[in-house]
């Protein structure tokens, strides 16, 4: 089946150009991180050979393409330069793969995740800027490949020192600085940088051209030193030289631990490069298809097993090539197996073409993709999140560029490691002064994880808090608490708590944590609490309550206390009576507990006989203070009034509601005649505003028939133990606006 999709008549043309594209964007890429790395230029083809065609047919990916990576650079020219030699190099590389597959087999494919971001991108930042630093000599025809013991980047500085003493070349930078003007343009100019033509193939092409013409105008200008100046792979007469092109490892080397060191270093680089592009690519592709990554790290490990033994750099996926292939058409893998291919052609056919490309305009390539990892922009996205992730970043940034990338990951991920213990000792709790009908309550929710490390901070918070305050220790969020923790709640509650006064309630503990739920304040109102509130108090408690459930920073309640057995009669603090808008819950608007308010619901906010018995009822018998009518915007009965009596030609009386009309009979009476010719000339966002007010009117309207038609509520009205009140409710704002008119009709 796979056999049949990779190879159907559909999408193999396709892929064959898509791989063809791909090839020429790799085929500078791998010479110049080869160059970049202090490696045999012929070591870089070979790994984008392999790359292709060995894990291109082993991969799960669609897309993404395998080959040299600019991110292994810095790797690669350190353990050159320590081990002593390419071939026992080569011989990490093989260790490095046989890791990568044991990493593939035990589905370690979510390895990325336990590394922070921001180390990861120092790392990726830190390569780029050594990427840069190794290319400027290059770039200004200076030679300074890396020779002796010493690490890569102590070599770079020391020779940089030189590129001051006149040994800079015309020639080559020339071309060096004519190919980054070219790469800048193509990157720039939009229908250039989405074009099947990539930039680097261009700067390749006329640095040849510029190579020749070099010639022409003598002097300082001649590039006339082939190995200084120039590209040099090995040039095979037959099929067998070719063959012996190839460098076997140093198996002698087997011994030596520091060959082991390395293998597990670029393991563990590659692998993360790896999963990390590979991520990437799959966001690219236009059919959202996911590869699967432990399948992905094995099949890098054979690819680096066979780079390895056949004398290449190590590989990674590499998300350069691997947007080319997807923004070029490519349907299936097919697409890098035959970018691969035409690597292997190229090598084979015509090295002797590759020899006229000048090292300036690979440098160039290169310095190009070390400002794309090291980019002022991603410097100062790291600055804007913040210390704890820009600090990590530009520690592991120095420390791989100062030591080596080992060391400087380490040094990275330890100073990761502080910001996160800094920041659980700082935040294991979330505090919160919450206004419950029994008084404030400090709210103390306790993070998921609590461990030993987060006990000064929790001591600290208990302790502070004041003589007579109500603290309720939340663990419904947590999964963990160490026992360090428990004994320290439980000596606070049973000892030092009573001692200062201070109340203490649990909730959400688990019953391993032998500490019971005991909550000792109440969430709804009770006979004691009815009897201490005035009308007043009621409606600056509904003031508060709105003002949470607009800012979204409602109670959190536990509703379940309402229905337990130890819960007496209802008690509520109002009467709430609103329209049936589906929009407006009083216990919501109001941020309410259950039992604290009597709800009652009519169309438009109209007075009948049974609405005034409720409410009596709520308030005589049900002790409630405060009786609050409550409107809202953008009311359709009360527009269906508007237009009824003002639009009457237009619009048929209570259509299909036959028992409507007394309703819009009422609210008809607080519509002003006056306002009719004004409210046809209107634009609809100013009927809007013409119905606002009629409602507003409406409920004044209400509040005084309440008084009016009630002689037992007019009587507590007067007694001032109750009050009358009038509201209006946003349904766009959330915001409830209380009439004054309505204030003043309630007598205190």
């Amino acid at each position: 089946m796979t056999k049949a999709i990779l190879f159907s008549p559909a999408t193999l043309p396709r892929d064959f150009i898509a791989g063809f594209i791909v090839f020429l964007v790799a085929l500078p890429l791998c010479l110049g991180i080869a160059l970049a790395s202090g490696a045999p230029l012929f070591s870089g083809l070979v790994a984008g050979v392999v790359g292709g065609i060995v894990v291109g047919m082993l991969s799960g990916s669609h897309s993404s393409v395998t080959g040299p990576a600019a991110g292994l650079t810095a790797i690669v020219a350190t353990q050159i330069a320590s081990l002593g030699s390419f071939r026992a190099f080569l011989l990490a590389v093989v260790v490095a793969g046989a890791l990568q597959v044991v990493l593939g087999v035990i589905k370690a494919g979510s390895l990325s995740a336990f590394f922070p971001s921001s180390v990861i991108k120092g790392l990726l930042a830190a390569i780029g800027t050594i990427l840069i630093l190794k290319q400027i000599p290059y770039l200004l025809g200076y030679d300074m490949i890396p020779t002796g013991t010493s690490p890569a980047h102590s070599s770079i500085f020391s020779q940089l020192q030189k590129l001051f003493t006149g040994n800079i070349h015309a020639g080559a930078l020339a071309i060096g600085g004519i190919s980054i003007a070219i790469l800048m343009v193509w990157e720039r100019v939009k229908f250039l940088k989405h074009s099947l033509v990539p930039g680097p193939l261009v700067v390749v092409v006329l640095g040849v051209l510029m190579g020749l013409g070099s010639d022409v105008l003598g002097g300082q200008w001649v590039l006339d030193n082939a190995a200084r100046f120039m590209v040099n792979v090995p040039v095979a007469a037959s099929l067998a030289e070719f063959l012996d092109f190839l460098t076997l490892p140093d198996f002698t080397q087997w011994a030596n631990p520091a060959i082991y060191v390395a293998g597990l270093t670029i393991a563990i680089v590659a692998s993360l490069e790896t999963l990390l592009n590979l991520d990437a690519v799959d966001k690219l592709d236009k059919k959202q298809r996911q590869s699967p990554p432990s399948r992905e790290l094995w099949a890098q490990g054979v690819g680096n097993i066979a780079c390895g033994l056949l004398g290449g750099l190590p590989v990674t996926s590499v998300v350069i090539r691997g947007s080319v292939n997807v923004n070029a058409g490519s349907a299936t893998k097919l697409s890098a197996i035959f970018h691969g291919v035409f690597l292997l052609l190229c090598v084979m056919l015509v090295p002797t073409a590759l020899n006229m490309i000048p090292l300036s305009c690979l440098a160039a390539i290169l310095i190009m993709t070390g400002c794309k990892l090291a980019s002022p922009k991603l410097l100062m996205s790291m600055w804007r999140d913040g210390a704890s992730q820009f600090v990590p970043f530009m520690v592991t940034l120095l420390a791989i560029v100062a030591t080596d990338l080992l060391i400087g990951i380490s040094i990275g991920f330890g100073f990761s490691l502080l910001f996160i213990l800094a920041s659980n000792l700082r935040l294991p709790i979330r505090q919160i002064v919450e206004k419950h009908v029994g008084g404030e309550v400090h709210h103390i929710e306790l993070a998921n994880q609590v461990s030993f490390l987060n006990r000064a901070a929790l001591e600290r918070v208990l302790r502070d808090a004041p003589s007579g305050a109500h603290l309720l220790l939340d663990a419904r969020r947590t999964d963990y608490i160490d026992p360090d923790i428990l004994s320290l709640i439980r000596e606070f509650k049973e000892t030092i708590a009573p001692a200062n006064g201070v109340q203490v309630s649990l909730r959400g503990f688990r019953s391993k944590y032998q500490l019971q739920d005991n909550i000792q304040f109440v969430d709804y109102t009770t006979r004691e609490l009815q009897s201490q509130l005035s009308p007043s108090r009621v409606l600056k408690m509904l003031m508060d309550g709105n003002e949470r459930f607009r800012t979204g920073n409602r109670l959190d309640r536990d509703l379940n206390m309402v229905g337990a057995n130890d819960v007496p009669k209802e008690h509520p603090m109002a009467v709430i009576f609103s329209g049936t808008d589906p929009r407006t819950p009083a216990e919501v608007v109001f941020d309410l507990g259950l039992g604290d308010v009597y709800s009652i619901r009519m169309a438009g906010n109209v007075i009948g006989p049974n609405v005034i018995g409720s409410m009596e009822y709520g308030c005589i018998v049900g002790g409630a203070k405060l009786i609050l009518v409550m409107g809202h915007s953008h009311s359709g009965l009360v527009e269906l009034a508007m237009n009824q009596f003002c639009l009457e030609s237009d619009f048929p009386q209570n259509p299909n509601c036959p028992h409507l009309g007394p309703i819009l009979n009422q609210i008809r009476e607080s519509i002003d005649p006056s306002e009719c010719r004004d409210y046809r000339q209107a634009t609809p966002d100013q009927r809007r505003k013409f119905i606002d007010d009629v409602s507003r009117r409406n409920v004044s309207r209400c509040v005084q028939q309440i008084v009016q038609k009630s002689p037992a509520i007019r009587q507590l009205v007067d007694g001032h133990q109750l009050a009358v009140v009038g509201a209006l409710f946003d349904v766009d704002s959330g915001r409830v606006e209380f009439l004054e008119e309505g204030i003043a009709a309630s007598g205190s």
